[in-house]
């Protein structure tokens, strides 16, 4: 039996594609997925371009299991996701033992890719966007787990200044209505409780269908009705299209999650309009107290980019006063990084590194402080958890998510995986919770 090593960088979308790409190859020719990649005979890497130095890393990766090929020239690598679609044909100029360069959009072409490389004896290399062929030539999903993610749309059309998603992924595309939620009941089938709904912008979803406009709200309406389906989670969500009727789906649907991660990137309305994000500070803020009204027990987490081209003192504070203003229960935070194509790369008055490392160490520290408060006030609550699996950090204790999307860690014996339970609130960490399971539902 073929076995098939995939190394997966960056963000959910990533994750999903990697995930699609084993469900490929095993109705394709049986491959099993390995975690050793000594032991495989594919290997793969799953690259994502947005940080800086991506593209070095992956040649550094590429140059560690070169050896493998040398033992065994049977043995195939493989190139796929950001990077690839961005490099193309310089990852194989300068790997040229690397057999497979593929994009985002063309998973679904790996066999055919792997049969082109063993009846022409030569690399292949498809990079294209063929919109949501992708998802048409996909495997019936197959899981064991009690969630799964579920991509209902590909590409990013905004072209935000820093980012480089809509030259990897392509234009904004939607799935078929249909398509969806054919996937997630066949998920529902196989026990899924809770589905993740993937997007680079998730909220932008619109399709027609029998003269009826499903915009994601509507989406949303339909995935609550899916018997089985217990809660639904969603990301990433762009405040430009965080429209009222999204925010009304707070007020009736109960299974939609009490959490929203919602990016803001940066509090200083020079920055945002710099970096071409289309909404102000006091848009966003609005956003997120509409979101408080609909539902008073939502958790609001964010991104943040530190140290845009030409983000003076004055602005970083007016981030550092919105995450004050709003409270943000855990967020992601990085340092601006210039990626090659796009137009904040050749924006002047660049932020020196090092005061770019201090406001970032800044932010991350009011960011963790916030976040800590957060949990310490759900000592002594109870939660409903869904329980994920053994505990990462302790075999000994099982781990699952509470509403808020909070990992809490607990005693309890492993049959209850997959279940719902009720969870009190003991210990609050930086990161995590500890609790005990009062009654199973």
């Amino acid at each position: 039996m073929k076995k098939v090593y995939v190394r997966t960088f960056g963000c959910q979308m990533n994750e999903y594609d990697s995930d699609k790409m084993v469900d490929v190859l095993r109705a394709y020719d049986g491959y099993e997925k390995t975690t050793k990649v000594e032991d495989a005979d594919l290997i793969l890497f799953n690259t994502c371009s947005v940080r800086e130095k991506a593209q070095e890393k992956v040649f550094s990766d590429l140059g560690r299991v070169r050896h493998l090929k040398e033992l065994n020239p049977d043995v195939r690598i493989g190139v796929g996701g950001c990077v690839a679609s961005q490099e193309g044909k310089v990852i194989m100029s300068r790997a040229p033992y690397v057999d497979l360069v593929f994009g985002p959009q063309t998973i679904h072409r790996l066999p055919s890719l792997l049969a082109e490389r063993q009846k022409k004896g030569k690399s292949q290399i498809d990079i294209s966007f063929p919109e949501v062929e992708k998802f048409d030539n996909l495997p019936t999903p197959i899981t064991t787990s009690q969630s799964a993610m579920v991509s209902i749309m590909e590409g990013c059309s905004k072209y935000c200044t820093f980012c480089v998603v809509p030259y990897t992924r392509g234009e904004e595309i939607s799935r078929p209505f249909e398509d969806v939620l054919v996937e997630v009941a066949t998920l529902a089938t196989q026990g899924v409780k809770e589905i993740t709904l993937l997007g680079q912008n998730v909220n932008a979803y619109y399709h027609e269908q029998d003269n009826e406009a499903i915009d994601f709200a509507t989406l949303l309406d339909y995935v609550s009705e899916v018997p089985g389906v217990e809660r639904i989670r969603f990301t990433t969500s762009h405040p430009k299209e965080f429209s009222a009727a999204l925010i009304d789906s707070y007020r009736k649907l109960p299974k939609l999650v009490d959490h929203v991660h919602l990016p803001v990137q940066s509090g200083s309305d020079r920055v945002l309009e710099a970096m071409k994000r289309g909404y102000t500070r006091a848009d966003y803020i609005k956003i997120i107290d509409d979101l408080k009204l609909a539902r008073s027990t939502v958790s609001i987490s964010s991104d943040f980019i530190v140290g845009f081209p030409g983000e003076t003192a004055s602005d970083f504070d007016d981030t550092m006063s919105l995450v004050d203003e709003v409270n943000f229960d855990g967020s992601f935070s990085f340092m601006y990084s210039p990626r090659p194509g796009t137009p904040a790369a050749a924006l002047p008055s660049h932020v020196p590194l090092p005061i770019k490392k201090q406001r970032l160490s800044q932010l991350q520290d009011k960011l963790s402080e916030n976040a800590f408060r957060f949990n310490q006030r759900m000592i002594g609550s109870e939660y409903d958890v869904l329980v994920e699996g053994v505990s990462k950090k302790d075999p000994s204790k099982l781990s699952g998510r509470t509403n808020s999307n909070k990992v809490i860690n607990f005693e309890g014996q492993e049959r209850l995986i997959g279940h719902t339970v009720k969870i009190e609130v003991t210990e609050a960490l930086p990161n995590s919770l500890r609790g005990n399971v009062i009654t199973r539902d």
